[in-house]
């Protein structure tokens, strides 16, 4: 019987989860609270066939790694996963970059260390780099209806992102077929989050918010960070290793698929 353990059953791992037992895995999860219960989480590594972390890193670097890593890295489990961020590719100016590129070098220090410890865990270990997510409930669509969507006057800003679905597929092509490593899972078109937010407005047939210098656009701290970095995610390794494609390529598709259109 296939076991998924999942480390922090937030929004994307909960969507894994459901597609996970929709194959009919036995799925077990581990919050971030729960880490600490050393015995229990062990009985629980002893019991995956499959584990996946999507626990970020805090202050004192990945918790899951931390206090299970050596258990994790003995289990036997057949497959390990973990979900990383394209941030850790830092900002490279709206250039490309792919799985080969240098990491480390942005504003998401512990989370390329925590990238990179993962990768050395064990030969079985896949690690997701993920851009911007969003689905159901938490897309620009939301955004512009709560009245919290922005236009930011940075001309060449350009990101990438990608549909909560298309991770769930990605993650189950590496269950399914392909060899362990990084794999970049993004959609095919960057753009800019003005162009995002001005097609949710257009299919909401609402007009988007007015065009502000970053100064005036009151926006948090970590929010302007993200603003602080420009570049476009490759998604070829995918393709060609795991088989994988993204049912929404760019993001019109994704958001028209949230209205049902």
């Amino acid at each position: 019987m296939a076991r998924l353990l999942v480390f922090g059953p937030g929004y994307t791992a909960s969507h894994i989860m459901i597609a996970a037992q929709d194959r009919e895995f036995v799925v077990e999860t581990i919050g971030r609270a729960a880490i600490a219960d050393e015995a229990g989480v062990a009985a629980a590594i002893g019991r995956a066939t499959h584990i996946l972390s999507s626990v970020p890193p805090d202050g004192d670097g990945d918790p899951v790694l931390a206090r299970h890593g050596r258990a994790i890295a003995e289990s036997g489990a057949r497959w390990i996963g973990y979900l990383s961020s394209s941030g850790v590719y830092g900002d490279t100016g709206g250039a490309w970059v792919d799985e080969g590129s240098p990491i480390g070098t942005g504003r998401r220090t512990a989370r390329a260390a925590a990238d990179l410890a993962w990768q050395a865990l064990h030969p079985a270990v896949r690690v997701f780099r993920l851009p911007g997510i969003y689905g159901p409930g938490r897309s620009p669509l939301d955004r512009v209806r709560g009245g919290q969507a922005h236009r930011i006057d940075l001309p060449g800003q350009v990101f990438s992102r990608v549909h909560v679905d298309d991770i769930v597929g990605g993650v189950l092509a590496s269950v399914d077929r392909g060899p362990a490593g990084v794999f970049n899972l993004a959609d095919d078109r960057p753009a800019s989050q003005n162009a995002v937010i001005e097609a949710a407005c257009e299919l909401l047939g609402v007009a988007p918010p007015p065009l502000l210098p970053l100064e005036e656009a009151g926006l948090s701290a970590a929010a302007r960070a993200f603003y602080g970095e420009n570049r476009r995610v490759a998604n070829g390794r995918a393709k060609r290793l795991l088989g994988w494609t993204p049912r929404h390529p760019d993001h019109r598709a994704g958001l028209r698929a949230l209205l049902g259109r």
